[in-house]
């Protein structure tokens, strides 16, 4: 999702254009060289949306050319990468959007994972549409409207409804739940992964036409595709405890980073480089940007950044 919520969610996209779809439990995939005794290595789980790909990109970079380690990625569903962080199969997660179940379990209750703080930016979750459509009817900013513009919505996979465009069925999100505690004339069209949801929205925009999606912010999209949120009735600590009762807005979520705990403990400079690590969404969208739009790899825009912003990332080193 990026919910993101109760659950949480994310969108995706990929390194390389690797996509998160599916919910297949992926912690089977770690690297041969989590947890080598011994060894200088580090293993990041990265997530499929850009801006998970620019975190670890940045930390990748700055732990191989600054700190002397070995970095390897092992690219896991959000929820599964919880179980791999606990088990130990990867050392960190750079960007988690809220999962309070696994919070608890893994850091609370089994004290498998630690907190590794903040990562500098606030996600938010929402419902948007595209900024030309906004200005011309201002009143479809206010979800009581939306049902007055399904038929401009309406799409050949949403069945005569108007479409509510989603991106991967392995994210969580409370979009069917709040189609339905709203009664909107909507049906939730899932595109399939992050990527493929914006290739639809740049063919919307291309033509200029009408569309509703669920998005989220940090986003580098917003640059490329000014679009506007609808208003949701307002969130409230709790109102989306329920999922199947969810008929509020996606909260404002302080993005936080997970180590194993016994890499915490253990790790030495690099996860004290890792609890250092920490920026603003100008900086991720500055790199996602690059690797979205301009088609860098994850490494080459963050040799970049850290060539721009030695000021900012020299804070994060261990002495």
């Amino acid at each position: 999702m990026r919910v993101r919520t109760t659950s949480a969610v994310a969108g995706a996209s990929a390194l390389l254009l690797l996509t998160g779809c599916g919910a297949a439990d992926m912690t089977k995939q770690a690297s041969p060289f989590a947890n080598a005794r011994g060894a200088k290595t580090v293993t990041l789980s990265v997530q499929s949306w850009v801006g998970a790909q620019a975190n670890v990109g940045v930390a990748r970079y700055l732990l191989e050319h600054e700190l002397g380690y070995r970095v390897d990625t092992v690219q896991v569903d959000e929820v599964p990468a919880w179980d791999a962080l606990s088990q130990g199969r990867v050392d960190a997660i750079l960007e988690d959007w809220g999962h309070p179940d696994q919070e608890k379990r893994y850091v609370e209750d089994k004290r498998t994972i630690a907190s590794g703080g903040d990562l500098g930016v606030t996600g938010h979750i929402g419902w948007y549409v595209p900024t030309y459509f906004a200005k011309r009817h201002p009143d479809v900013t206010d979800w009581k409207n939306l049902d007055k513009y399904a038929d401009r919505m309406r799409t050949a996979e949403s069945g005569g409804k108007g479409q509510l465009l989603d991106g991967s069925p392995s994210y969580v999100t409370n979009d069917k739940a709040l189609v339905t505690n709203l009664k909107l004339n909507y049906q939730v069209v899932f595109a399939g992964s992050e990527a493929a949801q914006i290739t639809q929205m740049k063919q919307f925009a291309k033509e200029k036409k009408p569309f509703l999606t669920y998005w989220y912010s940090p986003q580098w999209l917003f640059e490329k595709i000014p679009m506007t949120e609808v208003k949701l009735p307002a969130y409230k600590e709790g109102c989306d405890a329920d999922a199947a009762k969810v008929a509020c807005a996606y909260p404002h979520t302080a993005l936080k980073k997970y180590l194993n705990a016994d890499f915490a403990r253990t790790g030495g400079r690099a996860a004290a480089f890792l609890k250092n690590f920490k920026w603003t969404t100008e900086d991720q969208n500055e790199v996602s940007l690059m690797i979205a739009d301009d088609k860098l790899t994850p490494q080459e825009a963050a040799r970049k950044w850290a060539d721009r912003h030695r000021s900012t990332w020299r804070s994060w080193l261990p002495s």
